[in-house]
């Protein structure tokens, strides 16, 4: 006997409710980084090995600096699903609460410093 009806069969979703949506997320994010990480490369490269007023007039043009912002922080969320989705298979209670929190946190202040520190480098 099935306990499941046809429109949960169809939706796909789990016990949860959110299994599905995590999945496609994190490959959305992973099909982005594939596509970004070449101009990403390409991007950061040209910059090496120049002295601070080169790396300024490079990152002042809008290619690098918006790949650059765009990479770090679609790394960054694929970073905080991945982590979400190993820390939820390795840790229960209190301590999964908290390696989530510190987590999103640490990500999230990541994301913040570099578009801060891309930004500033950008207007100068």
């Amino acid at each position: 006997m099935r306990y499941i009806t046809p429109l949960k069969a169809a939706e796909g979703l789990g016990a949860s409710h959110t299994g599905t949506q995590q999945h496609w997320m994190l490959t959305v994010t992973a099909v982005a980084l594939a596509v970004l990480t070449p101009f990403f490369l390409w991007a950061v490269g040209g910059a090496i090995g120049l002295d601070h007023p080169g790396v300024v007039a490079h990152f002042s043009r809008p290619f690098p600096s918006v790949v650059t912002g765009l990479f770090i922080v679609i790394g960054l969320l694929h970073f905080i699903l991945g982590t979400r989705i190993m820390i939820d298979d390795y840790l229960k209670g209190g301590a999964r609460k908290l390696a989530i929190i510190a987590s999103v946190a640490l990500s999230w202040l990541v994301i913040a410093v570099t578009v801060f520190a891309l930004a500033k480098l950008v207007l100068n």
